[in-house]
């Protein structure tokens, strides 16, 4: 989005405003599934839960990894009115509910969708065999995520050496294991992470097969990371060391799912804010804007991001602070961004924030969460 676009929808629309562009939407789609062209591409819809952005993606014939009832229905609104058997066969082959544990409400509502969906130890085995028999099964392993922003391993994931124990125990409840999944961690700027992982799977399939169980899917979960900045290594040079992989390792018989979230709505989201107060405190110019860690900017705490703020105005430079509204020191944006001497009222904004901002926005401090505008649609 060019500057003049996001300067004149926030004089249009107030601030603070956060916008989508679903052209970059379908930019990020479109060059993912060129460079994975075996992966069915299912959206992490956790990343940014907008029903517009699932809308453009559900478009496009993409599948949706959903990890609550709440992103299911999300979901589930695009489909609800399709014939019964063609509704059941998109739950079936486009969602996976990809969160290895879920209370028994959960499960209870689950059974009737037949859904795919995750575990990772013998307690939620017995749960799903109760509560969810009508369930298909993946099995969430525990795999190296070393270098990346955000790491899963901690808690989720089966152990390796336990995967075949818990696909039998799961066979002797009465239950199909379809395949495996796994997760590298979020922004994965590690290639390693997948090719480990990938590793891992492809002998506990050999393994599985020893023991009967022939399994058909797996899920490589997401990780493939947005461009922040220019250390973040391009798509396609991870996508070919990945494809390399897969292609060794599985056969094509084998279904290979992937829950790329960040990587397609990061890029398509930018956030306006307006300076509502302007102070000098220890010889450092310091801005009070209307948005911050509690609203759009919430992935500075939730997401371990960094946002660059900057200006619609140019000039001479100078190291300032930028704050959040509230009355919590923790709502600091930034401590160290070079900025122009500004008016009260000036407008700042970040780029490349679609991911994990909105979505964890809040209303703390009575302050209302940005005003959200689609364009491109």
């Amino acid at each position: 989005m060019n500057k003049k676009t996001l300067l004149n929808l926030a004089k249009a629309h107030g601030t603070p405003l956060f916008v989508i562009d679903h052209a970059e939407l379908r930019k990020n789609y479109a060059l993912f599934r060129k460079h994975f062209p075996r992966i069915q591409t299912y959206y992490a819809v956790k990343v940014n839960s907008d029903p517009a952005v699932v809308e453009t993606f559900y478009n496009l014939g993409g599948s949706f990894d959903v990890a609550s009832m709440q992103e299911f229905h999300t979901v589930y609104r695009f489909i609800e009115n399709l014939p019964s058997k063609k509704r059941q066969d998109f739950i079936w082959d486009k969602i996976i509910y990809a969160n290895p544990i879920k209370p028994v409400e959960t499960l209870e509502e689950l059974d009737r969708y037949k859904p795919l969906v995750t575990y990772d130890n013998e307690e939620e085995i017995r749960k799903i065999a109760k509560y969810a028999p009508n369930a298909g099964l993946a099995l969430r392993l525990r795999v190296p995520n070393t270098g990346s922003m955000v790491e899963l391993s901690s808690k989720f994931g089966a152990l390796p050496g336990e995967a075949v124990h818990l696909i039998t125990r799961a066979h002797d409840y009465g239950l199909i294991v379809e395949g495996l999944s796994f997760h590298v961690g979020s922004q994965c700027t590690n290639p390693e992470n997948y090719i480990q992982a990938l590793h891992l799977s492809a002998g506990i399939f050999a393994e599985a097969k020893s023991r009967g169980f022939n399994l058909q899917l797996l899920d490589i979960g997401g990780g493939f990371p947005a461009a922040y900045d220019a250390s973040v290594p391009k798509i396609g040079s991870l996508a070919k060391k990945i494809n390399y992989e897969l292609d060794r390792l599985f056969p094509k018989t084998v279904e290979i799912l992937a829950e790329p979230g960040r990587f397609l709505v990061a890029s398509a989201g930018s956030a306006v804010s307006k300076i509502i107060g302007k102070a000098v405190r220890g010889d450092k110019l310091c801005y009070y804007v209307d948005d911050g860690v509690y609203h759009t900017y919430s992935g500075i705490i939730f997401d371990h991001c960094t946002y660059r703020m900057k200006s619609f105005k140019s000039g001479p430079t100078q190291l300032c602070a930028v704050f959040g509204p509230t009355c919590d020191a923790l709502d600091t944006i930034s401590l160290a961004e070079q900025l122009p001497d500004l008016k009260m009222g000036d407008y700042l904004y970040s780029n490349t924030i679609g991911a994990y901002s909105a979505a964890s926005s809040t209303h703390f401090n009575g302050f209302p969460p940005a005003t959200v505008v689609h364009i491109n649609r």
